[in-house]
């Protein structure tokens, strides 16, 4: 079914302005934000771009076809839909990262829950030194340094990146699985509860960060439009 049989009524321009759109996401192999989008089409505002996109989803679901716009970290990206993953893995393959070590998925899940946080943080939560870990992270580019704390020795902040809202197909930090919140060992408590509950935290924060990535790995053949 053509688009004018489904939007009898509509502006031919707000039609223009959704074709144009979708013609810069299918061209794109990243999520663009409204506002990029906006500029790239040369629109008047954002809300056109926001309102394209959601005519454009509701005339996919009308037709039945197998893919969406989508929000993802902060911007839109098309996808194919969750139930054509496996068909699609067989035709490009799924696009993973990596794999991480079980340390780095550790020190990935307390930054994710506690930023901004110090490396002293994590490694009092971890019980081992992750210097390393750190590094190998920020070469992924699913860490940086966001600043410094007000402490002596002005040590470094860490956070997460905005990819890697993207590898865990996540819109913002928000949508983080919900766990109980990261917490420091008390200095008045004894040893023993403050390893079973930085332990605790951090196999909760992991499980969390594991169970989307399996989601999100899933999904990540679902950007078929961007590996034409």
């Amino acid at each position: 079914m053509e688009w004018s049989e489904k939007n009898n009524g509509k502006s031919p321009v707000a039609e223009e302005v959704a074709v144009t759109v979708e013609a810069i996401l299918f061209a794109s192999d990243k999520p663009l934000s409204a506002s990029k989008i906006s500029e790239i089409a040369q629109l008047d505002d954002t809300r056109q771009v926001h309102d394209a996109v959601d005519r454009l989803n509701e005339l996919y679901n009308q037709t039945g076809r197998s893919f969406r716009i989508v929000k993802i970290a902060g911007g839109y990206q098309m996808q194919t839909l969750p139930a054509y993953n496996d068909v699609v893995s067989r035709l490009v393959g799924a696009r993973r990262e990596a794999k991480l070590s079980q340390a780095a998925l550790e020190t990935l899940a307390i930054i994710a829950y506690r930023q901004p946080v110090l490396r002293a943080d994590i490694e009092a939560i971890r019980g081992v030194s992750c210097g390393e870990v750190l590094r190998g992270l920020m070469e992924k580019n699913l860490i940086r340094i966001v600043g410094r704390a007000d402490e002596i020795g002005r040590p470094m902040l860490y956070g997460t990146t905005k990819h890697f809202l993207e590898v865990f197909g996540l819109a913002d930090l928000k949508d983080l699985p919900q766990i109980e919140q990261l917490r420091m060992p008390q200095a008045s408590a004894s040893s023993a509860s403050q390893g079973e509950r930085a332990e605790s935290a951090t196999e909760e924060s992991l499980e969390s960060l594991e169970e989307h990535t399996e989601m999100t790995e899933q999904e990540s053949s679902s950007a078929v439009v961007n590996d034409k």
